[in-house]
């Protein structure tokens, strides 16, 4: 699908995490991102770039009127919700946002006749059945979803996948692993409430801003006996997304697609990483396995390569931190008390 300068490209949940930094990068391929945001999770103040327009995933109204309004050409979906052992908590909530939310905007987007979409999908779609061992992960892998939110997202797959037979519209579903790091500008960064990432809990943990951090299990079968896991910067998966915009599918065509480094970094190497960043020792302790997590969780990513031309440019562990610390040191938004918030813990 050709979507030429100047275009509007809509991003739901364009105010969070790495919807904002794939709004920057929209920006800069010299699209306009119109970020759709009901703020719930994300933050007015990481919107920069391109118009912003207040609504819910599940508000059929506010979606036509955004689309229309703004002439949006494409759409990047990441709104929904992601704490998986919130999912387990209130599974209804989670099916209620992330698969009648998407349902809700694929109608909109086919009474509008918008015919591209990109969806922000996860590697918790493979569960755990395939990835007990060390092997890297394709998107052949068995599906069983651990969690409601994996369930979700798995679901949301399905339902897009048959939109676009039905329907005619054109998709890619990125299962990307673990989002890390933070735009070098200092703009936007990654500022959950509760935070539950390894590396902003490891820097709260170092910067004093917590109990010590909490290692779940040293007993699994990897070389340092933690869990391995793929890192992936967040500018890398950005352009993920403004590949899979761009690459010519068929009318109807679905791709789904793993965005990783396909190198597993273990939580132990992590926080060596964030101990060179600060320049002193993160403070942690071994706990108890947590029941479900897989020994390892790292992406095959060569068909990234072969259908979008993509790889990773600023995925290296310590570029990741480096950045990452950057903003740690000095968020613009979801700050205050932002250190004392913190569960520290992974």
């Amino acid at each position: 699908m050709a979507i030429s300068a100047g275009s509007r490209v809509m991003i739901t949940g364009g105010a969070g995490y790495i919807g904002a930094h794939t709004a920057k990068a929209v920006a800069e391929m010299g699209l306009v991102p119109v970020v759709y945001d009901s703020l719930s999770s994300g933050y007015r103040e990481a919107v920069h770039w391109g118009p912003f327009f207040h609504g819910d995933i599940r508000d059929p109204l506010a979606l036509r009127e955004a689309l229309t309004l703004h002439d949006v050409k494409a759409v990047i979906h990441f709104a929904g919700l992601i704490e998986v052992g919130r999912s387990v908590a209130r599974p209804d909530l989670f099916w209620d946002h992330n698969v009648s939310g998407t349902t809700v905007l694929l109608t909109a987007m086919r009474e509008r006749s918008v015919e591209r979409l990109v969806f922000s999908s996860s590697a918790a779609v493979y569960g755990q059945d395939d990835v007990g061992s060390l092997a890297p992960i394709p998107e052949a892998a068995f599906k069983a979803p651990a969690s409601p939110y994996g369930a979700t997202k798995l679901a949301a797959e399905w339902l897009i996948e048959a939109q676009c037979r039905a329907y005619g519209l054109s998709a890619v579903a990125l299962r990307y692993f673990n989002a890390a790091g933070a735009d070098p500008s200092g703009l936007i960064g990654e500022a959950h409430d509760p935070e539950t990432h390894l590396i902003p809990l490891a820097f709260n943990a170092a910067l004093g801003g917590g109990r010590p951090l909490t290692v779940f299990g040293q007993d699994f079968g990897t070389p340092d006996g933690t869990c391995l896991r793929d890192y992936v910067h967040v500018q890398d998966l950005a352009s993920a997304h403004l590949a899979a915009l761009s690459v010519e599918l068929p009318r109807g065509g679905f791709e789904a697609v793993n965005i990783g480094t396909g190198v597993g970094r273990s939580v132990l190497e992590v926080i060596e990483a964030v101990s060179r960043a600060v320049g002193r020792p993160v403070p942690y302790s071994i706990g108890d396995r947590r029941a479900g997590d897989p020994t390892s969780l790292v992406a095959d990513p060569s068909r990234a390569l072969a259908l979008l031309g993509w790889s990773p440019k600023r995925s290296t562990l310590d570029l990741i931190v480096g950045d990452a610390f950057q903003w740690e040191r000095s968020p613009r938004y979801g700050s205050g008390q932002r250190a004392s918030r913190i569960k520290t813990s992974v």
